[in-house]
């Protein structure tokens, strides 16, 4: 969408230099019908609509303009557009690149209520156009005009959210018409800002005749419209789309988890949260495990932290998938043990409460139910908290649940016949000898409160500096923990590279392990496994090879909506292959990771080409030719000339025939590192530049730069060593960097760390 929205920016610049207007064909308009015909009666009822005036028009169109906003990767708010209500039953029309792809979006009225979007009621890509649905009535609606009877010179009203300003008004003249990649539109003198778009353009009876779009950048009161008759087929034939099938980011996977109504639940880079008041007694919100429950005896656990203070969230056990359960929670400072028989506050019982030391007040809680034939013991960081024989419930459906207004976050969540928890003594023994002296603190009681206030009056001066070594000391324990992370998953990353048949599924989730030490991997390529088996699931075991990739390109793009970035291209989570698969977005290389992958064990042969810009891949099947395909697009078939304007598109530099070679697995992984290197070195993130070097010289160990890279990285965090170490290695190999720079590093490393 990005590339589209700029090649038609760049377009409409040089068509706004022109100095005349292209003609354009009508449609011929009927006859009118003589008063003869239809009665003097009707004549003098049907009066000519009366023009009003910028503020009288204003006053109501307003009422029908919406703030449109759609989440990002992060939760919070992305992007900013405008939209009009066009029935009062709930339907907004908007710009396609305004409510991104694949996100939450939400609506605001001018009244101030927010609407969650339930469905897509129509889009057309090609038009730039999608007509949202949101569940309300006697709504103000506008009404659509007819864009071709709009007159060039007739005056014109905008409406949108300019810059967030919200339902600001612009007047302006129709200057002319313009045909842009396909799209009728109308070129109207009158500024547009960012936030504008998707906004409606009115004439002075108070009509629809557009949606605001576009911005000249070569004039300053100079912008675009879409016609609106070119949203009116999708008006007569819309295309819905529910949300629970247009969201991918952060929506949670069906096939793992049964979301009860109420409550937001969002899954991100192995963790899941959720916000909004649920629907049941308490504003009890539940989200189920829809995996198997083994049998008796067997444990559940998960850790969770959450705010307000006064929060509760927590396990479910033996659910009948509605309001009957148990559940284990933190709840006002305290933690419970509750068993809920229905759907309200006489149908709910509080079998055990506490409080106990071992609750933390903030950050993370780690829960675990153990179900035995007799009875239910809850632990609360890993200590026995609560032991129950109720036992009105024997079976059901395990998950998570939350209260009132509560913001939670889990992670961890997992269900076996045990579940550890908690690291053994003799582990946490080792560790604590480690750190041992980096910093310990100790709580002050009454009496040294006393015994401090009495003496100088530096103590407090003396207090503060030891609580800077303290953080200090704090930060080189993470910094440790994040070598010691680095370490561990390199070495596994190089036992991946090395092997014979190289899996891209773990060498890219182990690239993303080196930045979330947390990332539980063994998920992860269990889901790819199971997406594995639904696409086996409806093909026949002795399927053609065209059946089983249109079987895999229908499963992945259209029923699973995997997609390209195209409203956050730059985030990094694109290539974080985890994230790729929770929130069905990602990179051109990431996506074709993902695709080869699949493909492999679908027995079809699929390549990475390793088009510089954008990355493909390419079937090559036993019998018949290659084809190339952009899992970008959404599995998209391309051609080599195809391919070529793809790369013509992204890149001033000459075409090669060699760009469409296929490349190794290895060479893959690499580049995956070398884009998440180029991210971190625009903000400067040493560490992270660092990790992905010492990946990088896993994959290219005589890579001279490389080496270079590292020392003058290992240099920039003092770690003097490890930088002498890449000196020496420079100077005893023809390493393809001057002896100058070498020199120059080995006096920089030599100087700074004497100091």
């Amino acid at each position: 969408m990005v590339g589209i929205v700029r090649s038609m920016i760049l377009l409409a610049i040089l068509l706004s230099a022109c100095d005349s207007i292209c003609a354009q064909d009508r449609p011929a308009k009927e006859a009118t019908r003589n008063s003869a015909e239809i009665g003097t009666d009707a004549v003098l009822a049907a009066k000519p609509p009366v023009n009003k005036t910028v503020e009288e028009l204003a006053a109501v169109a307003k009422k029908s303009v919406v703030v449109v906003t759609f989440t990002g990767r992060d939760g919070q708010n992305q992007g900013l557009g405008a939209g009009v209500i066009i029935s009062d039953d709930g339907l907004i029309a908007t710009n396609l690149h305004v409510i991104g792809e694949a996100r939450p979006i939400r609506v605001e009225l001018q009244d101030g209520r927010k609407f969650d979007v339930t469905a897509i009621h129509a889009t057309e890509r090609s038009q730039d156009l999608a007509v949202l649905k949101i569940d309300a009535r006697n709504l103000p609606a506008l009404p659509l005009g007819n864009s071709d009877d709009l007159q060039e010179g007739q005056a014109v009203v905008a409406i949108g959210n300019p810059l967030g300003l919200e339902r600001s008004v612009v007047s302006g003249v129709l200057s002319g018409r313009r045909d842009i990649e396909g799209r009728s539109m109308l070129q109207i003198a009158l500024p547009i800002e960012r936030g504008n778009s998707g906004g409606p353009l009115l004439d002075l009876q108070g009509r629809v005749h557009g949606l605001l779009t576009l911005k000249s950048l070569k004039t300053e009161n100079l912008g675009f419209a879409i016609c609106i008759n070119s949203l009116k087929p999708l008006l007569e034939k819309p295309n819905p789309i529910p949300m629970n099938r247009w969201l991918t980011i952060g929506a949670m996977d069906p096939d793992e988890w049964s979301v009860l109504p109420g409550g937001r639940w969002r899954q991100r880079a192995g963790q899941i949260s959720v916000d909004g008041r649920g629907g049941g007694f308490g504003g009890r919100a539940l989200c189920l495990s829809t995996q198997a429950v083994p049998a008796i005896p067997f444990e559940v656990g998960v850790q969770v932290k959450f705010t307000p203070g006064d929060g509760a969230a927590g396990l479910v056990i033996h659910s009948d998938g509605g309001d009957k359960h148990y559940g284990f929670y933190p709840s006002n400072g305290g933690v419970r043990l509750s068993r809920f028989d229905g759907p309200d506050v006489y149908s709910w019982a509080v079998l055990r409460e506490a409080r106990p030391k071992s609750l933390k007040k903030e950050g993370w809680n780690s829960l675990k139910i153990r179900v035995e034939s007799n009875r239910i013991l809850c632990y609360l960081n890993g200590e026995l908290t609560f032991e129950t024989n109720d036992s009105n419930y024997k079976s059901g459906q395990v998950g998570l649940c939350k209260f009132r207004q509560t913001e939670a976050e889990f992670k961890g969540f997992r269900v076996g016949e045990t579940v550890e928890q908690r690291a053994s003594d003799e582990l946490v023994s080792r560790i604590s000898k480690v750190i041992e002296g980096i910093g310990t603190e100790d709580v002050a009681n009454a009496a040294a409160v006393q015994a401090l206030a009495i003496e100088d009056t530096r103590v407090v001066d003396l207090l503060e500096e030891e609580a800077k070594a303290l953080d200090l000391r704090a930060a080189r324990v993470r910094k440790v923990a994040m070598d010691v992370n680095a370490a561990r998953t390199i070495a596994e990353f190089q036992k991946v590279v090395k092997a014979e048949k190289v899996d891209l599924i773990r060498g890219a989730l182990l690239i993303a392990k080196l930045d979330n030490p947390e990332l539980e991997m063994e998920g992860y390529i269990q889901e790819v496994e199971r997406h594995v088996r639904q696409i086996k699931n409806v093909v026949a075991e002795e399927a053609s090879e065209d059946v089983r990739l249109t079987a895999l390109n229908r499963y992945l793009f259209e029923e699973q909506g995997f997609h390209g970035s195209r409203t956050d291209y730059d985030n990094r989570s694109n290539s974080y292959l985890n994230e790729v698969l929770d929130d069905r977005e990602g990179l051109p290389i990431t996506l074709s990771v993902l695709y080869i992958e699949i493909a492999k064990r679908l027995g079809l042969n699929v390549v990475g080409v390793g088009m510089p810009r954008h990355f493909l891949s390419r079937h090559e099947p036993k019998i018949g030719s290659p084809q190339l395909v952009d899992a970008f697009d959404r599995g998209r078939l391309l051609t080599a000339e195809d391919a070529r304007a793809k790369f013509e598109e992204l890149s001033d530099s000459p075409w090669k025939d060699s760009f469409l070679d296929s490349i190794t697995p290895q060479a893959t992984l690499e580049r995956i590192l070398r884009n998440l290197f180029g991210s971190a070195s625009e903000t400067h993130e040493v560490e992270r530049m660092l990790r992905y070097t010492d990946a990088i010289l896993v994959i290219s160990p005589d890579s001279g730069p490389d080496h270079m890279y590292r020392g003058i990285l290992s240099y920039q965090s003092e770690r003097w060593q490890q930088a002498r170490s890449e000196v020496e290695w420079l100077s005893n190999h023809d390493s393809n960097v001057s002896r100058a720079d070498i020199e120059k590093l080995a006096r920089a490393i030599a100087s700074e760390s004497q100091k």
